[in-house]
């Protein structure tokens, strides 16, 4: 049995396709971005490297603290990631080898964070992209990391909110309990308007750390917001249905306002009933 959030969420995505197939040709946006290729790294990597540790992987949480003037920059860089070719690359890998990538692929990911505390974060996501171009895929917990600091660079770029959804979505995937990532997916969804997958992935937060703050309140705040977000929708499919009965029913000399809907008091059902004079 559905709780009441599962058959709310279920019910507005009825709603949400009805009104799409209603005015799909009302609405039409299209964001691009340039996807040129990145050089691909080949060369000896530096071996004098440290351990690396989870908290040396991830991006600093501190904000730069200029403006984001940078956030309508150009992304040039390769966001696909072929895995199949870093299979078929890894395959004659040694052991030493790919040590040695994975080190060079570190260092890849501290350049990208210091041009993210610096604000340039169309040339972090380039870097984080060749980090992970880099790294073997053998190393799921490191990779993770690179496709949450490449999302967190792209959260700065107003036009890269979708991709970052699908670099924490992949980060995920690599670490099921990555707190951080569901957190950034979460605030990418609520500002996307995806307040239902908002509030899931907040409640997940939960279940890794109880007394997260950020996710405690926001499985308070989320709620009343989808419920009224629900009734707007509900609101806007009624009349844009209204539109399209009156349309079809004009040639008759009839409209909406002949038909009124009455509810049985006993089984909760609805009928239709016809007036001849709509007044």
């Amino acid at each position: 049995m559905m709780d009441d959030t599962e058959e709310q969420s279920q019910k507005l995505q009825s709603n949400e396709e009805v009104i799409e197939e209603l005015t799909r040709d009302l609405e039409s946006s299209c964001i691009e971005a340039d996807k040129n290729s990145v050089q691909n790294f080949t060369s000896d990597a530096d071996t004098n490297n440290s351990n690396v540790t989870s908290d040396s992987w991830d991006v600093i949480n501190k904000e730069h603290n200029g403006n984001n003037s940078n956030n309508a920059q150009s992304t040039d860089f390769l966001e696909d990631i072929d895995e199949e070719l870093l299979k078929d690359r890894e395959v004659d890998l040694t052991e030493a080898e790919k040590v040695t990538l994975k080190d060079k692929a570190e260092k890849l990911k501290n350049e990208g964070n210091v041009l993210y505390k610096d604000g340039e974060y169309a040339q972090a996501i380039s870097i984080y992209t060749q980090g992970l171009q880099t790294c073997p895929l053998a190393y799921d917990k490191e990779r993770s990391i690179l496709y949450a600091n490449r999302a967190a660079a792209k959260t700065k770029c107003q036009t890269e909110k979708d991709s970052a959804i699908s670099d924490c979505t992949k980060a995920i995937e690599l670490n099921s309990s990555y707190v951080k990532a569901y957190i950034r997916r979460a605030q990418l969804y609520e500002e996307t308007d995806k307040l239902d997958e908002a509030l899931d992935d907040f409640k997940k937060v939960l279940t890794f750390d109880p007394s997260h703050t950020e996710a405690n309140h926001a499985i308070r705040r989320l709620p009343p917001l989808i419920n009224e977000r629900n009734e707007k929708l509900k609101t806007e499919m009624l009349s844009k249905l209204k539109d399209l009965g009156n349309m079809v029913l004009k040639p008759f000399g009839l409209s909406t306002n002949n038909f009124e809907l009455q509810q049985d008091p006993n089984s909760g059902g609805y009928s239709v009933k016809f007036k001849q004079d709509p007044r």
